[in-house]
């Protein structure tokens, strides 16, 4: 039975080999590749074929006007036996069929969730919204990553970012791209859209064509959108939210410098020691392989960028690392008093909204924005909004506006276009500590949900208070030990 134990991307073994035999059973993933040269690791490890993908309809209920289906994927073998306990990458694909959908996009929802739970009884609700509301086949993908794990070299149970910062570790002493969760986390996706199409384009899928898809995911399966986006060529638009941290580095020193501390939602990363590594060769060539930021010159897809204003993990003006950077059509949005679950936010009926957009070809709102001077945001838009808003929050006591007890609380004011049909979002510097700020525009949707969008998140005053001190020893890591000739 072949696994990837023996894969190697780039900076080791070349997969050449395997691409050139690619023969995957049913789909040729190869094929779906975004770029066709200068493939990464990430690309190689997805387009390897790989004889443990699979699928099995387990479930199926018709309903008026569309039908729910359960299936059992397994999407890859990952690793071998002697380095975790769970090598087969399996998974439930929960579907919402229209009896006619209106095009061949389906959206396509990464999710979470953890091995061995009982099947899902079918959709959820959101799921079922998404789909009766556009008229298109939805689908969510669970167990990404899968989880738990346990891996020989300690023996803890590891879930989410205690399996992804173990597992950066281990490729920052070895060199070795296998070990990045990203890959198999990507390829359980890219399967999940073969899947999709093989078996909505047979008799129990209701034979129906499914060519593009619009990807969308939470933290770490909003990281997976993007990575999913960038390999894939079938994804016309994405939507990756509460990932506030493209370009990694920048975006983490100033994360220490505004806290003075690592955040307690990043304390896997902390006990992995991840942060002793930022400076070095190892940690740019692991994001080199990974960070979205890395991809961005193949991301000219629209793209909906959505982010808690109040996220325990990232600071709310993360965006200023790589908004700019970004290519194609972008659209952002900063949910004031939302934390990482982007609880109270609607985040399902502004997907709905961006999605409509793109599967019906109509234009979606322009808007630009400006900023005067440190307490101001100046906004334009070539659509007339619904209503606009200023938002802001102030913590007399420091810059954190983490969702958490006593946390300030975001607060609203309608703001009228002024002469030259701009809107300015203007506040006062505090006496004491730090105001957090933003402009929200609600545009009309194109059906029933509307469009909610936002400028960037700003801090006045806007200097940090706390200096990391750059670690210098990497002698562990495997460029120092193994020296480029």
């Amino acid at each position: 039975m072949r696994n990837h134990s023996m894969w190697k991307g780039t900076g080791g073994m070349v997969l050449s080999a395997l691409l050139l035999a690619l023969c995957i059973s049913g789909t040729a993933s190869a094929n779906n590749l975004r770029v066709s040269e200068n493939l990464t690791p990430l690309d190689e490890y997805v387009a390897a074929p790989d004889d443990n993908y699979r699928y099995e309809l387990r479930y199926s209920k018709q309903e008026k006007g569309f039908s729910e289906h359960v299936l059992y994927m397994a999407s890859q073998r990952w690793l071998t036996e002697e380095l975790v306990d769970r090598t087969l990458w399996e998974h439930w694909l929960v579907l919402v069929v229209p009896d006619e959908p209106q095009c061949s996009t389906a959206l396509l929802t990464i999710g979470s969730g953890k091995n061995g739970g009982d099947m899902p009884q079918g959709a959820d609700d959101t799921l079922r919204r998404s789909a009766k509301a556009t008229n298109t086949i939805t689908a969510k993908l669970f167990q990404v990553p899968n989880q738990p794990l346990y891996f020989t070299d300690d023996g803890e149970r590891r879930t989410e970012d205690a399996i992804i910062s173990h597992n950066w570790d281990k490729y920052l002493r070895s060199g070795d791209p296998i070990w990045l969760t990203r890959l198999p986390m990507t390829k359980s996706v890219v399967r999940a859209m073969d899947t999709i199409q093989d078996f909505c384009g047979g008799k129990a899928g209701g034979e129906h064509k499914v060519d593009q898809f619009v990807v969308t995911g939470a933290s770490k399966r909003g990281w997976t959108t993007w990575t999913t986006a960038a390999v894939d060529k079938r994804v016309v638009a994405c939507i990756p939210v509460v990932i506030d941290l493209l370009n990694v580095v920048p975006s983490f020193i100033h994360h220490y410098e505004v806290y003075g501390f690592w955040a307690p939602a990043v304390d896997d990363y902390v006990n992995s020691r991840i942060f002793d590594w930022i400076g070095s060769p190892e940690f740019d060539a692991l994001l080199k392989n990974i960070d979205p930021y890395s991809f961005r010159e193949r991301l000219t897809i629209p793209k909906l960028v959505m982010n808690g204003a109040a996220d325990q993990f990232f600071l709310n003006d993360s965006w200023q690392f790589y908004w700019d950077d970004l290519k194609g059509p972008k659209y952002l949005r900063y949910a004031p008093n939302a934390g990482h679950g982007m609880d109270n936010a609607d985040a399902a009926g502004t997907i709905i909204a961006f999605y409509q957009h793109i599967i019906e070809g109509k234009p979606l709102p322009e808007y630009a924005w400006s900023f005067p001077d440190n307490q101001s945001i100046r906004v334009t838009a070539n659509t007339v909004p619904k209503t606009v808003k200023l938002w802001q929050a102030t913590n007399p006591k420091k810059w954190d506006f983490m969702l958490q007890e006593g946390a300030p609380v975001w607060t609203e004011t309608v703001l009228e276009a002024d002469a030259d049909g701009a809107w300015v979002g203007r506040v006062n510097s505090p006496e004491k500590g730090f105001t957090a700020f933003l402009v929200e525009l609600t545009f009309p949707g194109l059906h029933d949900d509307v469009l909610v969008l936002t400028s960037p998140t700003r801090v006045t005053p806007n200097t940090p208070q706390h200096h990391l001190e750059m670690p210098t020893d990497f002698s562990a890591g495997f460029l120092h030990r193994n020296p480029a000739p």
